[in-house]
């Protein structure tokens, strides 16, 4: 065989070789986020009662994964602040997300009553023109006053979400020396209107933290956090409560029960 030859010959071989070390890595990393995917429902569902997870080898054996999987999944959880590695102890969970229903429409401490106390601190509060999107969700003309609140809510001390919330200022009016520290806006809205609250139209998505967003909630400055915009109507239908809510992604985790139909 011509040297040529050869040279090309070798260097073939060693393109399938790293082609196939590639491969090797990036079927290893896809079954590494598998894992975490399905460690991290077991962390946030109370699989692990005493906060600890079982080593490294029982969980390779649990999950028929290798010791380097195993390792990479608890690497990808413990980037997400959920859980850590101490010495002498072993991998132990560190944080926990509550859980937001997406089904029924509540306000934050209606939802999280079992989890803890939530707190509001009212940052802005008062009337405001209507921003042209607003007043057309709100059904009022544009330019209109309506009430804008501001609040950090807290669960148990800790920022959980920044809620920004825009009401007719016809209804808003009477909010204004209530007790919204330690009240969910919904139920306010039932006693001043004296009807309940029919339904909600909501969007969820992730979206990076601005400056302020991320120093109100004191999280890392460009930190995703989940975004819910939330229209809530009145049972008659009226659109009474505009909100944008940023919540911390480390400490909440949206659920809903979802019905088939054709």
């Amino acid at each position: 065989m011509p040297p040529s030859d050869r040279v090309r010959d070798h260097a073939g071989q060693g393109a399938t070789t790293v082609a196939a070390h590639r491969a090797r890595r990036r079927l290893r990393a896809d079954q590494a986020r598998q894992l975490a995917d399905l460690l991290r429902h077991q962390l946030l569902s109370g699989g692990f009662e005493d906060g600890t997870l079982p080593h490294e080898t029982t969980l390779a054996t649990d999950y028929g994964a290798s010791r380097n999987t195993v390792r990479q999944a608890l690497d990808l959880l413990r980037a997400e602040g959920l859980v850590d590695r101490l010495p002498g102890v072993g991998t132990v969970v560190v944080a926990r997300k509550y859980p937001h229903g997406l089904d029924r429409l509540m306000g934050l401490a209606e939802t999280l009553r079992e989890h803890g106390t939530v707190t509001n601190e009212v940052r802005t509060m008062g009337p405001a023109p209507a921003p042209h999107p607003v007043a057309e969700r709100l059904h009022v003309p544009p330019g209109t006053d309506v009430l804008y609140i501001e609040r950090l809510r807290r669960l148990n001390g800790l920022p959980l979400s920044l809620d920004l919330t825009y009401i007719p200022l016809d209804i808003g009016t009477a909010l204004l020396g209530a007790d919204l520290e330690n009240t969910d806006v919904f139920r306010l809205l039932e006693s001043i209107t004296g009807q309940g609250l029919g339904h909600a139209e909501i969007t969820l998505e992730a979206v990076n933290a601005d400056a302020h967003s991320a120093a109100v909630l004191e999280a890392p400055r460009g930190a995703a956090v989940l975004m819910l915009e939330r229209l809530t109507h009145l049972a008659d239908g009226r659109p009474v409560d505009l909100e944008f809510i940023r919540f911390r992604g480390d400490r909440i985790t949206m659920s809903g029960l979802l019905h088939r139909s054709l």
